[in-house]
């Protein structure tokens, strides 16, 4: 059900526009974006923020032995029949259904076999006012990799430090130390991302945190879940 409360409704949009929602919900979402113009507003002011999300993809080469695969999944073409002459015409149009369903047969290898993925685990740190800042997203080794979305400017004399607390965890785990923008990766060698980790960045003295947690403020947090997840 849609809710009401206008800081609800938002935070479903963010949720509809990551791709964290469940089916039952994201569908319940495009629904109503036809006829609720103020989530409809909402929908395309959290995809304006999180435009830079796009940038985190990164282009891939498919494997060097793809084609073969495909090739030997495709079934023995049938050996052509002996017939009566057929105009030229109809030369071209064997040809082409034989090409178009070569063409399927490839595509259908290719889902076949390509390997089961699990779903990535990713979250956008929050701001007390609710503004995304960062994007966080775990890759399939266990790194972090994050880019700023609205570079702030920190106090002079403090720098950023990155947490993790895991779910069960009773103290977070420093990730070391943050520029106020950009994009950069952190491999923590101590803990691997799961869903439901919490992020969290704060303000600390030059040098980072003197008691191994947070001393400061936390500027930014947000939670690990897996995108798309039904």
């Amino acid at each position: 059900m849609i809710p009401t409360d206008p800081g609800e409704r938002d935070l479903l949009a963010g949720e509809y526009v990551l791709g964290t929602l469940d089916s039952r919900m994201a569908a319940e979402v495009a629904a109503a974006l036809p006829v609720d113009a103020g989530l409809r507003a909402s929908v395309e002011a959290w995809e304006a923020r999180l435009a830079p999300l796009t940038t985190l993809a990164e282009p891939e080469a498919p494997p060097p032995d793809l084609w073969e695969r495909i090739d030997a999944a495709l079934s023995p073409r049938p050996a052509p029949r002996t017939a009566a002459a057929r105009p030229a015409w109809s030369g071209f149009w064997r040809g082409w259904a034989i090409g178009a369903s070569a063409l399927a047969a490839g595509l259908a290898a290719m889902i076949l076999l390509r390997p089961d993925e699990p779903a990535r685990l990713m979250t956008v740190l929050m701001t007390q006012q609710d503004q995304p800042a960062w994007v966080v997203e775990a890759e399939n080794s266990g790194a972090l990799r994050l880019a700023s979305l609205n570079p702030r400017p920190v106090e002079a004399g403090r720098v950023m430090q990155l947490w993790a607390l895991p779910p069960g965890a009773t103290a977070p785990t420093s990730l070391g130390l943050l520029p106020t923008e950009g994009r950069l990766t952190v491999s923590p060698s101590s803990i691997r991302p799961t869903a439901g980790m919490l992020i969290e960045i704060s303000l600390e003295p030059p040098g980072g945190s003197p008691t191994g947690r947070p001393t400061g403020p936390i500027l930014f947090i947000g939670r690990l879940t897996a995108a798309g997840a039904s």
